[in-house]
């Protein structure tokens, strides 16, 4: 797919976008990108391989800049990466896609800009907007994800730490992400070959900034995520510790109690309370008495 870049986004043919001032956008699958890049004049030797593409980046060349995009899934951050290709010069810029992801934001950009003063610089800025476009509400659903787990801890009911453990890995994710984002972004900017226009460069600086504010939300995010995990444990370890300290008055209440029964468990003959009357109720008594006196000294030792 090929596109003149004018008031807004205007399909054409290939060969519309040689000779004309308007610069372009061309969409291009990997065996298309094989077959016709050198029509671009990009001098460009390398092969973009979308299999090997693990990070956003941008490389400038002799003649072009070359760069690769891997886009975290919104909607489903456990999927599989989105990943294409880009090669551009002053005349437009060439996505080397295998599968729609270019041509979806493309889409969403038709339809939603219309520019006074259309430039290449203008529209790539658009394009990196779209990605981030939802980014935003995204994270503020995280945190209000996580303001639930919180309130779950604090009323003693059953969080969903699990979760928890998934946003973490999420947050971390978007935050390698938007790294790479603004480091493509000041590549950009730097305007090695002079492909853009001065006055346009500020349009990467926007973006640039943009995407530095989601990374600090980010980093906020994940530091309450670590608040919400130590307030987790500290519960825990508070209930351990009535666990314990509950076990600990049982276990204290019933060893001298214990050590009667053992006492008068004994076989031996000449037991001078065996033959009593009273014996037996006086052991009970006993008994009660060391209960209750025990009781009482853990009560006012607030230790119950």
């Amino acid at each position: 797919m090929y596109y003149l870049i004018e008031n807004t986004l205007k399909e054409c043919e290939a060969f519309e976008c040689k000779g004309k001032k308007a610069q372009y956008v061309a969409v291009l699958s990997p065996s298309e990108w094989q077959e016709h890049r050198d029509d671009f004049e990009m001098g460009i030797d390398m092969d973009l391989d979308i299999l090997e593409v693990h990070s956003t980046k941008a490389e400038v060349n002799y003649d072009s800049v070359t760069g690769t995009f891997f886009l975290p899934d919104r909607s489903n951050m456990e999927a599989e990466y989105k990943k294409f290709a880009f090669a551009l010069d002053e005349k437009g810029i060439v996505f080397i896609d295998s599968g729609n992801t270019v041509l979806g934001v493309i889409k969403k950009i038709m339809n939603t800009k219309k520019w006074r003063f259309p430039s290449l610089e203008r529209f790539i800025y658009d394009f990196l907007e779209q990605i981030i476009r939802n980014d935003l509400a995204l994270l503020e659903k995280y945190e209000k994800e996580m303001d639930a787990i919180d309130a779950n801890i604090n009323n003693d009911k059953n969080p969903d730490m699990e979760r928890l453990g998934d946003i973490r890995c999420y947050l971390r994710d978007l935050r390698t992400h938007y790294d790479h984002l603004i480091d493509l972004s000041q590549e950009l900017e730097e305007n090695e070959n002079n492909f853009f226009k001065n006055e346009n460069l500020r349009f990467f600086r926007l973006f640039s900034n943009r995407v530095s504010r989601l990374s600090d939300i980010v980093n906020t995010l994940l530091d309450y995520s670590a608040q919400i995990r130590e307030s987790y444990e500290s519960r825990l370890d508070v209930k351990q510790n009535r666990i314990m300290t509950i076990l600990t008055v049982v276990t204290t209440i019933f060893m001298p109690l214990t050590l009667i029964a053992g006492w008068y468990g004994m076989n031996f003959r000449y037991m001078p309370e065996l033959e009593s009357v009273w014996g037996y109720p006086i052991v009970i008594i006993v008994c009660i008495l060391i209960v209750v006196a025990s009781l009482i000294f853990f009560k006012r030792k607030k230790w119950l």
